[in-house]
């Protein structure tokens, strides 16, 4: 579905933070992101998202080579949604509201439609249909900007940091959330995250980069499972 080879890319033109970065991931599959600050991973994101552009190597979409292409292109025409870290939803516009900027490319059935199905799969944005996005919490503005980025049915969603700053408890609610997306919409999720062992219990592969390049991958569950890797790369030994 899509293929990240040899790609090298950064900030600017003196400092490489992706070195030769080569990964992949299957249609329909969570593939999760891990290593310590600074190692690139959002850095990757924004490449693939197109807010930066590869110096050297590919970004390839389903067959296409999408590497040159800027952020809105690829939102509008190549199906990938992106939900940052923080600042990921407009606080003073309402549910509706945020879901229409989602859906901005969308006609006015189109997009009535979608918002319908999105308010179905996550009941508490109907609920709060029509308030401000201020009015909700962490956990839940999470899920406003997860189904802002599904309005126009991407085929690639990429999440950085979607527990950051929650509760343990909403940080399940929102993995669930997550999980839910890959069944009913049948999207390929790439996804940079900081509680490693949570987000590898919803995901079916992962990567642990080290200075802009892979380190280790394996599947969700070998890489659980192995104390060694846990007490390396996870934070954390087998319990």
């Amino acid at each position: 579905m899509i293929t990240i080879d040899n790609v090298v890319a950064g900030y600017n033109a003196e400092v490489d933070i992706l070195k030769g970065m080569t990964l992949q991931a299957s249609r329909a599959e969570i593939v999760t992101l891990l290593g310590p600050n600074g190692c690139g991973k959002s850095t990757l994101l924004k490449t693939i998202a197109g807010f930066l552009k590869p110096r050297e190597g590919s970004v390839m979409l389903e067959g296409e080579n999408v590497s040159a292409l800027p952020v809105h292109y690829k939102i509008r025409h190549c199906g990938i949604g992106f939900v940052p870290q923080t600042e990921n939803v407009f606080a003073s516009l309402t549910i509706r509201e945020n879901l229409q900027v989602g859906g901005h490319y969308m006609s006015p059935a189109q997009a009535r439609q979608r918002m319908e199905e999105l308010c179905a799969l996550y009941p508490v944005l109907g609920i709060k249909f029509n308030a401000p996005a201020a009015s909700m919490s962490g956990g839940e503005r999470q899920i406003l900007a997860l189904a802002r980025a599904l309005m126009p049915r991407p085929r690639l969603l990429l999440l950085d940091e979607p527990s950051a700053g929650l509760s343990p408890k909403v940080l399940l609610e929102v993995f669930d959330a997550i999980g839910q997306v890959r069944v009913k919409e049948q999207v390929t999720i790439l996804m940079v995250e900081q509680n490693a062992m949570e987000a590898l219990r919803i995901s079916d592969r992962a990567y642990v980069l080290s200075m802009g390049t892979v380190a280790l991958t394996a599947d969700a569950g070998a890489l659980i499972n192995d104390p060694q890797v846990r007490e390396l790369y996870l934070g954390g030994r087998a319990a």
